[in-house]
């Protein structure tokens, strides 16, 4: 089903409509799983037929979208070098943050944004313990298995985390993994309560996990701690979550003074 029509945050004034528009039907195309109907995108929008065909066909000539055989329309190959490259972009802002959490935890710190139905980790600062973990920037998981993939998901109503788990399925990375939706259902209600993830070797054992979402990221987006397990105790997150959540709202504030430099 398409996503209903909700209005979006409006562009400053002095913007271009056409523009304004374009982008809105390309972030209702990511929604809605990257492919939809001309008609849903009229519902989702609100706007009318012919301005949304105007406006698609000129995207298309653009290559950042395409027609399929079917007449649907979906998103283009020429948004990928767009999206790694603001991925790149965003990492750069992230490091500085993630090299303060290092500094004062002693564990590595991650950078990590939700893209489609997987978790793909976009920065990274490594501990500076001989014992340490180390996740490659660019690797996927599937957010079932995270910490950070709980943190992001926590944000999603629990229908559109059940559709996402659908079509993931959830395999068992370690004996410890959640395997069930209503499991994890309940995992991300703790979340939600209070404020923080926890990957309990659930993703590799040995290693443990604590996440938090960074408060109003331009795209979903969360930072988390790793370490041994036998560092990442209960005590140890009773000092670390607050830290925290302390430099995801400081990366947020340098998010938005980034988005506001280019407007």
């Amino acid at each position: 089903m398409p996503p209903s029509a909700e209005p979006r945050t409006p562009a400053p004034s002095g913007g271009v409509q056409s523009l304004e528009r374009a982008f809105d039907l390309l972030e209702r195309m990511a929604d809605a799983g990257g492919e939809v109907g001309l008609s849903e995108l009229a519902t989702s929008s609100g706007l009318p037929l012919p301005t949304i065909h105007r406006l698609m066909r000129t995207l298309v000539a653009c290559g950042y979208v395409r027609q399929q055989p079917n007449r649907r329309y979906a998103l283009g190959p020429r948004l990928i070098r767009l999206g790694e490259s603001a991925s790149r972009l965003l990492g750069t802002w992230a490091r500085p943050h993630l090299a303060r959490l290092v500094e004062e935890t002693g564990e590595t710190a991650n950078m990590a944004l939700l893209d489609g139905d997987e978790v793909v980790y976009v920065a990274q600062v490594p501990s500076r313990h001989s014992v340490r973990m180390f996740t490659e920037v660019g690797r996927r998981v599937l957010p079932h298995t995270t910490g950070v993939g709980k943190a992001l998901l926590a944000q999603s109503p629990d229908e559109e985390v059940r559709s996402i788990l659908a079509r993931t399925g959830m395999p068992a990375a370690t004996e410890k993994t959640i395997t069930t939706p209503e499991g994890f259902l309940e995992a991300l209600g703790r979340v939600r309560e209070n404020g923080f993830a926890v990957d309990d070797n659930e993703q590799e054992i040995g290693v443990r996990c604590l996440a938090v979402p960074v408060p109003d990221s331009p795209t979903a987006a969360a930072i988390s701690i790793s370490g041994p397990a036998g560092r990442v105790t209960d005590a140890a997150t009773e000092r670390i979550v607050p830290l925290l959540k302390e430099v995801a709202a400081a990366l947020s504030t340098d998010l938005a003074g980034a988005s506001a430099g280019l407007a």
